[in-house]
């Protein structure tokens, strides 16, 4: 259902506040690269420091922005069960077209209480969801097994798999079969998820360079394999620096030098130290962004 380029995208702030009219200035930027499909309130939207009322506005800003040229996916996830209900059921309300539920996050729940968790979204809101893992970010792992538990349930349609494994990975892809859709949660490793069996990649570096993922995932659907494999090597030092300090810093960094929006995040996140900056800055200077 949901394939190709995929982007995490950031949510622009100025003097503490979201930035709308650059959130919708991004949109453009990604469409225009040929991006697939646009993330709001992911992680590297820093959803979790967006209160609720401007969760919601910025899945609004970009489902008006977007005006259905490609699907949108709200982040909706929590680390309540009944809060993911709440907010997926109001991103349907407001237009988006599925939902993005990261694991819940700080309560270390089993395998059987993250079944009961997606089982319980699924189950009251009518909306194609993709589960996340991302066990790096949450202290719990959606093991492969669960996984193919999930696949079963009708409108859980994708798993962004992010644990930077692709033997999960492929385990993953094992079990499933054709039921859910495997995405990349990874840059680095796009090119080799998608020669596994993965559909495309939901992206922190097509914020930066939404033609150039585009043109990865677009190459090797066109049966390219060597122009996405020397795409992907390509892509790699600067997929990275991404990670350089905690998503999505380095991107934001990253932007703010393009000129595409402010540098700004919220707190407990924190202006990139200077050296970084730097050594950001360079690497850029050589993929000629800046």
């Amino acid at each position: 259902m949901f394939k190709g380029s995929i982007v995490a995208i950031v949510t622009p702030f100025a003097n503490g506040a979201v930035d709308y009219g650059k959130l919708r200035e991004l949109v453009e930027f990604q469409i225009a690269g040929g991006t697939d499909a646009i993330v709001p309130c992911g992680t590297t939207g820093e959803a979790s420091t967006l209160d609720y009322e401007e969760h919601i506005q910025v899945v609004r800003t970009v489902v008006e922005q977007v005006n259905k040229r490609v699907p949108v996916i709200a982040g909706t996830g929590s680390n309540s069960t009944s809060e993911a209900i709440e907010l997926t059921q109001k991103a349907k309300e407001v237009g988006a077209d599925g939902a993005l539920l990261v694991t819940p996050y700080y309560n270390k729940p089993t395998q059987e209480g993250l079944y009961r968790h997606y089982k319980a979204v699924a189950e009251a809101v009518a909306l194609p969801q993709i589960l996340y893992n991302v066990p790096g970010r949450t202290g719990v792992n959606l093991l492969p097994e669960t996984v193919a538990r999930l696949a079963s349930i009708s409108n859980i349609v994708a798993i962004k798999e992010a644990t930077g494994s692709l033997q999960q990975a492929s385990e993953v892809l094992a079990l499933c079969g054709d039921q859910i859709d495997v995405l990349s949660g990874d840059d680095f490793i796009t090119f080799p998820m998608m020669a596994c069996g993965a559909k495309g990649v939901i992206s922190v570096v097509a914020n930066i360079m939404p033609k150039e993922v585009a043109d990865l995932t677009d190459a090797f659907y066109a049966g390219d394999l060597e122009k996405a494999r020397q795409l992907h090597l390509r892509l790699l030092k600067i997929s990275n620096a991404m990670f350089i300090e905690s998503n999505p810093v380095p991107v934001k960094t990253a932007l703010g030098l393009m000129g595409k929006c402010s540098d700004e995040v919220r707190l407990p996140l924190c202006p990139m130290a200077e050296g970084n900056k730097a050594k950001l800055a360079g690497i850029m200077k050589e993929y000629g962004l800046i």
